[in-house]
């Protein structure tokens, strides 16, 4: 299926929305204007990675749920998107020009490459609370089969054991199995076997790596 950065209202040029954005002074000043060379709105504008495929009711989020799990959105930059994912590993911060640079790679690859976020939208201020990722392998195999890998589930501590990390896998297994994978598989510490167990994931094979 093919994807790519949606505004509400208008497609447009990501190339140069990607220099909109890094001009994080003038989008400051614009004060949600349209700026010269991008006819996005700044900031207020909640550009997502997104498909052009419709989703189910059950994907967008739940009526009257206080916690909005959705796609991630370019101004996630703003929200703590980065600084969650250094709770998992090592991860340097990016400026709002490298951020919105990878954000771009991401989104064209459509629903191959997803990236849900867990936001709470009782809190005063924007933040995510949990994030995951799938990624999925296009292969020769099985008559040209697909495989989901889940990747970077991190719930903020601040915010565990309320069964966002679940959701998000859950929800992300849902993708997989629509997008047509006939597996979806991924890695984990043995003292989160248990965890994943709840979300169906049985153990399997044994993991090896290099790292560089």
């Amino acid at each position: 299926m093919l994807s790519s950065i949606v505004n509400p209202d208008r497609r447009y040029d990501i190339q140069r929305h990607v220099r909109c954005v890094a001009r994080k002074k003038n989008i400051s000043q614009a004060g949600g204007k349209l700026l010269p060379g991008c006819p996005c709105p700044h900031p207020s504008s909640r550009t997502k990675m997104t498909s052009i495929s419709p989703e189910s009711a059950a994907a967008v989020g739940e009526t009257n749920d206080p916690i909005h799990i959705r796609r991630l959105d370019l101004s996630d930059h703003e929200t703590g998107f980065v600084a969650l994912l250094s709770q998992l590993s090592a991860c340097s911060d990016l400026t709002a020009s490298e951020f919105a640079t990878r954000f771009a790679e991401l989104a064209a690859q459509g629903d191959d490459h997803v990236i849900l976020v867990a936001e709470d939208t009782t809190a005063r201020e924007r933040r995510i609370r949990a994030t995951g990722c799938l990624f999925v392998e296009r292969k020769f195999l099985r008559g040209g089969g697909k495989v989901g890998h889940v990747e970077d589930v991190v719930v903020d501590a601040a915010s565990r054991g309320r069964g966002l990390g679940l959701r998000i896998v859950r929800r992300l297994v849902e993708i997989a199995r629509d997008a047509g994978c006939y597996k979806i598989i991924l890695d984990c510490t043995p003292e989160l076997r248990a965890y994943y167990a709840k979300c169906g994931f049985v153990e399997k094979g044994v993991q090896m790596g290099i790292y560089f």
